[in-house]
């Protein structure tokens, strides 16, 4: 199935634009009436979530359809200064558009958790540095394992946790012995940090800190020659990762286990092009094999036809 986008290419590719915010939102099926048919209108792909808490997203298209999508937004009181961070790629990195009702934008799962109440400190990209050099600051890296695999700041402890839940067990079990002690996190784009910080003030602890938005906005505001960051920073949607100019990374995702894949990786003898990698080779049933091997297939033929197959990377 060819893709067309011809509404999406410009001179610097195709606009990805990233945002979230923590509000009070009401009316949520009408919201999500209007974004979605702005995005259809605008031929925009990408992801939403809406939830009473707040809206959590990442779009791409072209940037006078993005904008047109943020002039909606931000007729809303309570989006009114959502500030997306942009970035641009060659190729769309999204396939379709969702939008999406939620319980919660970023799941972690604890009552009472609110940010819209507390949070920790926000700490600029500028002064980030200072901040995580200090000898009395403990550094936690607030994502997945996978991810931090991938790179993080110099110095930052990794939870190992499996997804955003495994979080509070974590802390609890690292964290519950002084609570006047200065911890600071980070994340992709800050809304994890927010969640976590909120989280840690529920349990009594004074001096959290987080990386206002997030990795995305200290690679774009932080020189290479200056930063502390090491490796890419993993994202949500099919660049899998960006590097620290935020231009595309050399990483694949796996079809099965969607675990972002080194060349390294790709040449193992337990990787199977748009099947399976080595991480997960021995855990296929038959029957999903057999479902990916179809969808290779089909790969392989939209490719012989000069089409690209939606999902083929």
């Amino acid at each position: 199935m060819t893709i067309n986008r011809n509404k999406q290419s410009t001179d610097r590719g195709v606009q990805v634009a990233a945002f979230y915010k923590f509000a009070a939102l009401e009316r949520l099926h009408d919201l999500q009436s209007t974004i979605r048919k702005i995005c259809v209108e605008q031929g925009l792909s990408g992801t939403i979530l809406l939830a009473p808490e707040g809206i959590n997203g990442t779009i791409a298209g072209n940037p006078e359809g993005v904008e047109s999508l943020f002039r909606q937004l931000r007729l809303s009181p309570a989006l009114d200064d959502l500030h997306p961070k942009m970035s641009f790629c060659a190729e769309n990195p999204f396939y379709r558009m969702k939008v999406r009702l939620k319980k919660e934008i970023v799941t972690l799962g604890v009552e009472g958790t609110d940010p819209l109440r507390e949070v920790g400190e926000y700490v600029t990209p500028e002064q980030w540095n200072e901040l995580i050099r200090r000898p009395d600051v403990r550094l936690i890296d607030a994502r997945n394992d996978y991810e931090v695999n991938l790179g993080t700041f110099a110095g930052a402890e990794n939870p190992q946790t499996g997804s955003f839940r495994d979080f509070p067990a974590w802390v609890e079990q690292n964290l519950h012995a002084d609570k006047d002690e200065h911890v600071a996190m980070f994340c992709t784009g800050g809304i994890r940090c927010e969640k976590s910080t909120a989280f840690l003030k529920v349990l009594g602890f004074k001096n959290v800190y987080h990386l206002e938005g997030g990795i995305l906005s200290y690679l774009e505001k932080v020189s290479a020659d200056n930063s502390l960051w090491q490796g890419d920073c993993f994202v949500f949607d099919n660049r899998v990762t960006v590097d620290h100019q935020l231009s595309e990374g050399h990483y694949a995702l796996c079809p099965a286990c969607r675990m972002p894949l080194s060349e390294d990786d790709r040449q193992s003898s337990q990787y199977e092009p748009n099947v399976s990698c080595a991480k997960c080779y021995h855990r296929l049933t038959p029957e999903r094999r057999a479902s990916l091997e179809e969808r290779a297939r089909q790969i392989e033929l939209a490719a012989a036809r000069g089409e690209r197959h939606i999902g083929s990377r």
